[in-house]
């Protein structure tokens, strides 16, 4: 008596649904990660590229460009491209299961096709963070350090790690397109080295002649650089032209905007095209 006699409400069935796409992506985030120790050259060729781009354009160019100054201006631009080159990883990762038939497997499982893709973008987002440590490192072992508080260096770390997950969605929809993983590996790369190189990453995006220099100044992949030598404090070195309009005056905003960008229409794209594919 006094009590509410109504039955209590059970859980809406849209959360029970978040909550099974979420543990499902974490088990295939999981079998994907201890999958990799049956394939570690592609961990290692992951955590060397970063290692060899270092040496090339820090040392190799590094000199021309202002020395010092410009090794401690390149680190930025290192990661940007860090996180970009892991895209690859999760082409190739995908489009091989694809060709194995483990996601034909999958399929004969109540399993939503959202958590099959999500699994495969959360474990690379592990494998990034790896490359990108190695990156930082090499960037300290070069003379690079950050100038400005662990506040400023930790908004940049989870920038990082936003654009990182908004990129291996396009590596998941270039997977998907490509009939095999010998197509998947060179489409998940040809893209990659205009978009990381026409860019602000390792000069400035003003110095690209005719229409490249917009090209560069609207790349994310120069927002980021920008906003993470914001965030550690890192200026270009003396002769650097600045670089001007609403992206470069705003870098992070923009990086926010464009990675929020890239999963929503990523996510839907690979949806579709999983379904199509695999008529699931």
């Amino acid at each position: 008596m006094g009590g509410d006699p109504r039955p209590p409400r059970p859980a809406g069935p849209r959360r029970h649904l978040v909550v099974r796409v979420a543990a499902e992506s974490a088990d295939l985030a999981l079998r994907n990660l201890l999958h990799l120790r049956r394939s570690p050259g592609l961990l290692i060729s992951c955590l060397f590229e970063p290692v060899l781009f270092a040496l090339l354009i820090g040392y190799v160019f590094g000199n021309s460009l202002g020395g010092p100054a410009y090794r401690s201006y390149l680190v930025a631009g290192l990661i940007a491209q860090t996180v970009a080159f892991t895209t690859s990883f999760t082409t190739v990762g995908l489009a091989r299961d694809l060709e194995q038939g483990m996601v034909d497997r999958f399929r004969t499982l109540p399993i939503s096709r959202v958590a099959l893709l999500l699994g495969r973008t959360t474990s690379d987002l592990t494998t990034c963070v790896a490359s990108v440590a190695v990156t930082t490192t090499c960037g300290l072992l070069m003379g690079w350090r950050p100038l400005n508080g662990p506040v400023h260096v930790a908004a940049g770390i989870l920038l990082v790690l936003l654009f990182a997950f908004a990129m291996s969605w396009i590596g998941v929809f270039v997977a998907l397109v490509a009939p095999n993983t010998q197509v998947a590996s060179s489409l998940g790369l040809i893209w990659l080295f205009p978009a990381t190189f026409i860019s602000s990453g390792f000069v400035s995006g003003t110095t690209l002649p005719g229409p490249l220099a917009t090209v560069a100044a609207w790349n994310p992949i120069t927002s980021l650089a920008g906003a993470l030598r914001r965030f550690f404090g890192n200026t270009p070195p003396p002769g650097f032209p600045a670089q001007h309009g609403w992206p470069s005056q705003h870098p992070a905003l923009y990086t926010v905007a464009c990675s929020v960008l890239l999963i929503a229409v990523f996510t839907t794209l690979s949806t579709w095209r999983y379904r199509t594919r695999t008529g699931h």
